[in-house]
């Protein structure tokens, strides 16, 4: 996918689209300009963001259509600040690991709690003001310990504490503090056409 688009959409510093700057397969090299529908444009906008978040098209859809049911906000908001508040999209985002796939990996086998209570599912939704921390087990591992002394900055609407080692959700996010690239307008569209 991070071929597909032309940048990097894994989180990966070391990415195929930065290797190979070109469409996967066996034409990709020489195709020069891919003439794409509007429908075309709205499909890879909802893949791309499918891709991101590292989630099926079940799931997705159903996300969508719990987000369509909000009347506070706009659908393509509400979508994101439900896929943003997964226990593995704040595992990712508090520096845990490097991917939302290491940190689905780190969810799924127990290695995190939310308020005291052991979580395996990555698509656990995750309260405002909850505390989510690492086992006792989990705070030895070395790859947690290297993602933690090189994280990033973190989201305003997440908190985290060094000497601990926890974090927690502060606040529902809104769409400009995401860190995603995504036009959830066209993902709307697509939707509605379908």
């Amino acid at each position: 996918m991070c071929r597909i688009v032309g940048r990097p959409l894994c989180g990966l510093g070391n990415c195929p689209a930065l290797k190979r700057p070109y469409p996967p397969g066996q034409h990709g090299q020489k195709r020069n300009s891919r003439k794409n529908s509007e429908f075309g444009f709205q499909l890879l906008e909802k893949q791309k963001l499918k891709f991101i978040y590292g989630i099926r098209e079940r799931q997705f859809h159903r996300f969508y259509q719990e987000a369509t049911k909000n009347k506070n906000q706009l659908t393509g908001s509400a979508l994101l600040q439900r896929l943003e508040t997964r226990l593995d999209s704040i595992v990712y985002r508090l520096g845990y690991a490097r991917t939302i796939h290491g940190a689905r990996q780190l969810v799924v086998h127990g290695h995190f709690t939310v308020n005291e209570k052991r979580v395996d599912r990555p698509s656990y939704h995750v309260p405002v003001g909850s505390v989510i921390r690492l086992t006792d087990k989990a705070k030895k591992f070395a790859v947690i310990i290297d993602n933690l002394s090189a994280q990033a900055n973190i989201p305003t609407y997440l908190a985290f504490d060094r000497e601990d080692w926890s974090g927690g959700l502060l606040k529902l996010p809104e769409r400009s503090e995401v860190p995603v690239d995504i036009d959830t307008s066209l993902i709307v569209e697509y939707y509605a056409r379908v």
